[in-house]
């Protein structure tokens, strides 16, 4: 009898001992997958803000087409990037020719609706869906279509490129997938794999939940990261909403919250107050990022570092110019160009590049110069 159980403590030592190898070896196993995704992290973020290389965009296309008439309707001229993209289309339209008209949809799907109810009645050649969502306006976006309007967007579905149902004839979009990306990697390589973070979302855009959804996927890549809460938060009422939404985290998570990623620059604009008023330094967490679309005040934050330390910003005067070329190949029968720009990520170090002086992106690439030279102009 003294010996079974003699035998069976040292079989119970030797599985436990057995375990403990096995779980030792799981340990560094995982340990070493997360050092090998944050040094994945570090690398593609010396990618992505590196500056800009020379244009990649289409060279070729049809000429100008004369006399069109085309109308932007932005979702809201309060939002930056709709703004910017419209200001650059406004330029490129009057250098290819053509006239221009702007209607602001002032920040709610029903304004927005109106405004595009508006443009169709104007009966241009040409519409531009400055950040209005193609499937909720969907049947206004048909009706368009059937009245022979040719529609462009810009972020104007979840993906870059030709949308359908409804048909949309190219949708002009840095990926929102790899802005998404972007953003989330950023607060792993910066935080060495240890962040823990909140997500700022728009359930109102396709786009928004691109983004969104891609930052949730790459953050649970990163097993010492941990994602506290996704808010679906309206961009039309952040200015309200924000300040109490932004406390009430901090009570909640207090030093947990050390990454804050929003879907647009916008929701800083109305955290940084509540931030200081809760006695938060602006270089201290949480740290903000954004995945879109680099607002003037998003670079004046991640200049003078206070309470915002990276924005994927988009390009936004130069996919105003590629919402022009894209409506000319649709008005002369050519298919699309297929470009879609490349991720670009602002930090602190590489502001003093590719437009980030002025508080904004327009990389220094030629592009002005490229559809000048393809629409003969």
């Amino acid at each position: 009898m003294l010996e079974k159980n003699g035998q069976d403590k040292r079989s119970s030592l030797r599985r436990a001992a057995l375990a403990g190898l096995a779980a030792a070896g799981l340990f560094a196993a995982t340990a070493h997958a997360q050092d090998q995704f944050v040094d994945y992290a570090k690398k593609f973020v010396a990618q992505v803000t590196d500056p800009v290389i020379p244009w990649t965009g289409p060279t070729t296309g049809p000429k100008a087409v004369p006399g069109k008439t085309v109308v932007y309707v932005a979702n809201d001229m309060r939002n930056g990037g709709a703004r910017g993209v419209g200001m650059g289309a406004e330029e490129a339209a009057k250098i290819i020719g053509w006239n221009f008209r702007l209607l602001d949809g002032a920040g709610t799907v029903s304004g927005q609706n109106a405004a595009l109810s508006q443009a169709i009645a104007l009966k241009p050649d040409g519409i531009i869906l400055g950040s209005v969502d193609a499937i909720q306006s969907a049947p206004l976006v048909e009706q368009a279509e059937k009245a022979g309007i040719k529609v462009v967007g810009w972020h104007a579905g979840g993906t870059a490129g030709t949308l359908h149902d409804p048909y949309v004839f190219w949708n002009v979009t840095t990926n929102p997938p790899d802005v998404g990306k972007a953003a989330a990697l950023y607060a792993v390589a910066q935080s060495d794999g240890h962040a823990g973070v909140v997500i700022f979302t728009d359930s109102e855009y396709k786009v928004a939940i691109a983004k969104s959804d891609a930052m949730v996927e790459w953050l649970k890549k990163c097993t010492g990261c941990t994602i506290l809460a996704v808010k679906d938060t309206p961009l039309a009422y952040v200015s309200s909403r924000m300040g109490q939404l932004t406390t009430a985290l901090l009570e909640q998570y207090g030093t947990k919250w050390t990454y804050s990623i929003g879907i647009n620059d916008l929701y800083f604009d109305f955290m940084a107050p509540a931030l200081q008023s809760a006695g938060i330094s602006g270089t201290s967490p949480p740290f903000s990022i954004s995945a879109g679309d680099g607002s003037v005040s998003a670079f004046e934050r991640i200049r003078t570092q206070q309470y915002q330390v990276a924005t994927v910003a988009e390009p936004l005067r130069m996919q105003g110019w590629q919402t022009i070329d894209e409506l000319n190949r649709a008005f002369a029968g050519a298919p699309p160009s297929g470009f879609v720009d490349p991720v670009h990520l602002f930090v602190h170090s590489n502001l003093d590049s590719d437009g980030g002086p002025q508080n904004l992106y327009d990389p220094t690439n030629g592009y002005e110069d490229a559809y000048k030279k393809i629409w003969g102009k």
